[in-house]
């Protein structure tokens, strides 16, 4: 082999594994900051719940309020996992399965609820509550992260 065949630069074009996908750069870094956002938020409506529950009903009180927010909690979580495995698809995907993500996700919450309503040690209004003001407060911490991170969007005027 000669000089010029060692030193001469790779010509190969990158292939899609190697070359970086903005897309997902921006969705990976969006999914990151609002996990941050909402576990700390969603983390703070459940201790503030389990010690209201706690005063009004006792431990199961304390009990319903943490299956609750323990429930609203992993759903909230199960919306990043949502976007961290889908990341890497074409835009248009990742939003078919959003949309698929949240109507099963709502469909599953169904399930566990009406489910938890035959045990008989927890306290419904406990749990509900719990549930709604963490599913609250989480998409408003996930508002709250995408609106402070810097990804580049389209926002019409």
């Amino acid at each position: 082999m000669s000089d010029a065949e060692t030193t001469e630069p790779d010509t190969q074009p990158e292939t899609a594994a190697e070359k970086p996908d903005p897309h997902a750069e921006a969705v990976l870094k969006l999914a990151s900051a609002m996990q941050r956002d909402m576990l700390v938020a969603g983390g703070a409506v459940v201790a503030v719940a389990v010690v209201a529950a706690t005063i009004w009903q006792g431990l199961p009180g304390l009990v319903s309020a943490l299956v609750g927010g323990v429930i609203a909690l992993l759903s909230a979580v199960g919306t990043i996992l949502m976007m961290r495995k889908t990341a890497h698809l074409p835009p248009s995907f990742v939003l078919v399965v959003a949309l698929g993500g949240y109507a099963v996700k709502l469909f599953v919450l169904f399930g566990v609820m009406f489910a938890l309503r035959y045990v008989t040690y927890l306290h419904e209004l406990s749990v509900g509550i719990t549930m709604i003001a963490v599913i609250l407060i989480a998409a408003v911490a996930e508002m709250r992260a995408f609106r402070r991170t810097k990804i580049p969007t389209i926002i019409p005027a």
